[in-house]
């Protein structure tokens, strides 16, 4: 019988990359959920000014297998 995840939403922001964004979401997750198992990047987006990328956005989807499973 395969294993239950869980699957949530959170979004990340950074004003260096996407990459750092997403890590930035990964690490909010990872001080209150456990067995975190993947991530999926839902969006990439980004607030620009006089031409410049400010700050990145990216939306992810964490799996994770909830406890006593």
């Amino acid at each position: 019988m395969g294993e239950t995840v869980k699957v949530i939403q959170l979004p990340g922001n950074s004003t260096e990359s996407w990459e750092d964004a997403a890590q930035n979401a990964l690490d909010d997750a990872d001080e209150t959920l456990e067995n975190i198992s993947g991530i999926e990047s839902e969006s990439q987006t980004a607030e620009v000014e006089d031409g410049t990328i400010e700050r990145y956005r990216t939306t992810l989807d964490v799996a994770f297998v909830p406890e006593g499973r």
